[in-house]
């Protein structure tokens, strides 16, 4: 059984049908036969039938496990095994019970960002494949890590080493690309503090702030209390998208002048669609949810195939399961709370078939949450990379970005130049 996100079902079957051949009886190889694998694709119970391959989302787990409890499944496979990080969801549950099966002897995960937030996440996903190594979630707790004042279980910064020594001992092979694929090229990131509509955003603060003020008055309950904070944060981070967003649409305009194909990020809708508006001559290709898998799949051809040079994608949509090594620039528009969200987006650019150096811009709103947030990522960032890799990656200010970097800004300083030369004299 396949478990993976829903956006790469379809590439699992046909990543099986092209690399995997079928044995007959005798267990010799049957070439040019590949095996039976099926999608489930609903969560009303019904027979499955008899397959050598299962592939299923996460989201659907919960709701045919008994179904699934009955194929004598002797392989569990978790891609994007980060989606089981919390041990409190229906669908770590689902995975935790097929698991223990007595039919099922092999459980693997496939990550290459395993950690999303805090080091602590990484118990749930072993427990799975090695129940008992970190012994119950209190007993890791009490060893590796310490409370923090929200309450979560941050990892202890002299804990870490041996924690990363017990996984790759019983559990986790983790190399980097650069010891697997000689011909890929490295990786630089850079973080660039960029102008924003500081009264546009101040003026957005005082509405959102003063909206949340009513709201907690009003609430009846803790819940309904936290609710409006939650979305008051949320507006905030839109605020600060929009607020640089003419900063951010400058700097993506000068890129696509240098360079032929650019993939964009963003994290709000609203910003997706004033990105598309504003940049619409260059006819971007889009992945934002809610699109249908044949919608997704044409977006990325028409990005890979060379008939448009702008790709807009969602960060939460687009950082899985596609392959974007057209472009060599990655720009973040905004920024999310998890650096593995950020990872994987580079690694849509970065990966099998790049022949270019990756540069990945980070657009900081000065003035704004961003700056907040980017502190946050440094933290978080520190922790999981001691945990998974023992070293920190950290912004590289390399030669080649800052030539980049300064051809966009001259390119922007004589934009303004012409800007006020033809503004009316008053």
């Amino acid at each position: 059984m396949i478990v993976a996100p829903l956006v790469t079902l379809q590439n699992w079957q046909r990543e099986i049908e092209k690399f995997l051949m079928r044995k007959s009886r005798n267990g010799r190889l049957v070439e040019d036969e590949a095996p039976t694998s099926t999608i489930i694709r609903v969560g009303k119970s019904e027979d499955i039938g008899k397959y050598d391959f299962y592939i299923i989302n996460y989201e659907l787990l919960f709701k045919r496990y008994k179904d699934l409890a009955k194929l004598g499944l002797r392989t569990i496979v978790c891609d994007e095994v980060q989606n089981l990080r919390s041990k409190t969801t229906q669908k770590y549950h689902a995975i935790k019970k097929l698991a223990a099966l007595e039919s099922v002897k092999y459980r693997v995960g496939l990550s290459g960002t395993p950690i999303y937030n805090r080091g602590s996440e990484i118990w749930p996903i072993v427990d799975i494949l090695r129940p008992g190594l970190l012994g119950s979630f209190r007993e890791f707790c009490e060893y590796f890590c310490y409370i923090n004042e929200k309450g979560k279980a941050i990892v202890l910064e002299n804990k870490r080493e041996s924690l990363r020594h017990m996984l790759q001992k019983h559990v986790m092979l983790r190399r980097k690309k650069s010891d697997v694929l000689s011909e890929l090229k490295e990786k630089i990131r850079y973080k660039e503090i960029i102008d924003s509509d500081i009264n546009y955003y101040n003026k957005e603060l005082e509405r959102i702030w003063k909206k949340l003020e009513d709201e907690r008055k009003e609430a009846q309950t803790a819940f309904d209390a936290s609710t409006a904070y939650q979305r008051a944060i949320q507006s905030e981070r839109q605020a600060a998208g929009a607020a640089k967003l003419p900063h951010v649409i400058n700097f993506v305009k000068n890129i696509m002048e240098i360079e032929e194909s650019v993939v964009v990020f963003c994290h709000h809708k609203s910003i997706h669609s004033l990105l598309h508006q504003s940049l619409s001559e260059f006819k971007p290709a889009s992945i934002i949810g809610g699109q249908s898998d044949k919608q997704r799949q044409d977006s990325i051809d028409s990005f890979q195939n060379g008939q448009t040079k702008l790709m807009i994608a969602g960060l939460r949509a687009g950082n899985v399961g596609i392959n974007l090594t057209r472009a060599k620039y990655v720009i973040f528009a905004e920024l999310d709370w998890s650096p593995a969200i950020h990872l994987q987006a580079e690694d849509r650019l970065h990966r099998i078939g790049q022949k270019n150096t990756v540069f990945a811009y980070y657009l900081i709103g000065n003035g704004t949450l961003d700056e907040h947030v980017a502190r946050v990522l440094v933290d978080k960032s520190y922790e999981i990379d001691s945990i998974m890799d023992n070293k920190k990656e950290s912004f590289e200010n390399k030669e080649k970005a800052e030539l980049i970097l300064a051809q966009i800004q001259d390119k922007i300083k004589s934009i303004l130049r012409v800007d006020t030369a033809q503004a009316p004299q008053i």
